[in-house]
């Protein structure tokens, strides 16, 4: 079984468990004003598995199977045998790149919590961008594929922009990171691992 397949699993067991159970729900989202005063900061991980109900994971994981995948292969191809195990710590290191943007921001806002892997998402797709850059990409409200780099563009804008107006519940900080850190980590790691071995 990928990766890919591993992570919507467990991503969506915790997440149905969550939705049930409010005290496991508030111990594990991310909430930068307790994970600074009492050292929480299991919680830059844990909230990556959490989702405001079934559409929020719906959507988050069906972005990931669509493109997690292939980002799995080519991980696969740039790093052989130890792709699969590469694929999985790009992934948990995504969620924690995000979730740490908004702790430098926010960890004296007692009132700002988030949760979701739409940070992660974000630099699965953005690898995808990377690997691929025509790849095509369609919304939902839109009947045509968007090429990748467009949408790349476009989405890191719209990320930046709404998190400088901050009037929603949108994470837009924990998306802009971690599709920067999606397009940048198979650039280092690849480096890395070439000059290493």
């Amino acid at each position: 079984m990928s990766i890919t397949y591993i992570i919507i699993i467990v991503t969506a067991l915790v997440s149905f468990l969550a939705f049930n159970n409010q005290e496991l729900f508030v111990k594990l989202k991310h909430w930068p004003y307790q994970e600074e005063r009492r050292g929480e900061y299991y919680r830059w991980f844990t909230s990556g598995f959490l989702h405001a109900d079934p559409m929020h994971l719906i959507f988050n994981m069906l972005t990931l199977y669509f493109f997690g995948e292939f980002v799995e292969s080519a991980f696969g191809e740039l790093f052989g045998g130890l792709g699969p195990a590469v694929f999985l710590i790009f992934y948990v290191a995504a969620i924690i790149a995000a979730s740490s943007a908004t702790f430098i921001k926010y960890k004296h806002t007692s009132g700002f919590a988030s949760i979701g892997a739409s940070g992660a998402v974000a630099a699965v797709l953005f690898a995808a961008i990377l690997f691929n850059p025509t790849i095509g990409i369609r919304m939902f409200f839109i009947p045509i594929d968007i090429p990748g780099f467009v949408f790349g563009i476009l989405y890191l804008w719209y990320s930046s922009y709404e998190a400088k107006r901050g009037r929603d519940n949108i994470d837009h900080l924990a998306h802009f990171f971690g599709a920067v850190f999606g397009f940048f980590f198979p650039i280092f790691s690849n480096r890395f691992c070439s000059s290493v071995f």
